[in-house]
C-alpha cells in the first residue's frame, strides 16, 4: 500500500493517531494555539466551554500523536507544539498533492493531444 511505503518514518498506526487526533476541532484549534506559543493546560481550559479534565483528554490525545509535548514546569503543565509530528502530517499530505497534479497534469495532456487530432 502506498501509504505503507510512505511511512516508513512514521507508521501506520503513528499515522492513524496524527489524523484522529486532527479530526476533532478542539483539538486542531489547541494545535494552532501551542504551535503559536506554549500554554498551561489551566491556561487552555479557561479558553473552552468545556471540563479541565475534558481538555487534560484533549492534550493527551494530542501528546500520544505527537502533535505537542507537555512539560511539568512547578505546579503547571506546559503544553507546546512539536514541529516534528505535524512536520510528518504535511509529509503524507504533501505526498498525496503530488499524486494529484501528476494525474491533472495527464489529463491536460491527453486533452491537448485530442484537441491536436480534432484539428485539419
Amino acid at each position: 500500500m502506498v501509504v505503507d511505503q510512505l511511512s516508513k518514518k512514521p507508521s501506520g498506526d503513528e499515522l492513524d493517531r496524527l489524523f484522529q487526533a486532527l479530526a476533532d476541532a478542539t483539538r486542531r484549534d489547541i494545535v494552532a494555539r501551542v504551535t503559536a506559543g506554549e500554554y498551561s493546560v489551566s491556561g487552555l481550559a479557561a479558553l473552552y466551554t468545556m471540563s479541565f479534565a475534558a481538555v487534560q483528554k484533549h492534550v493527551a490525545v494530542l501528546e500520544r500523536a505527537s502533535l505537542v509535548t507537555k512539560e511539568k514546569r512547578g505546579r503547571e503543565q506546559i503544553v507546546r507544539g512539536n514541529h516534528e509530528g505535524l512536520q510528518k502530517a504535511r509529509h503524507l499530505l504533501d505526498h498525496f498533492e503530488m499524486i494529484w497534479r501528476q494525474r491533472a497534469s495527464r489529463i491536460a495532456d491527453i486533452l491537448a493531444e485530442d484537441d491536436e487530432r480534432e484539428l485539419p
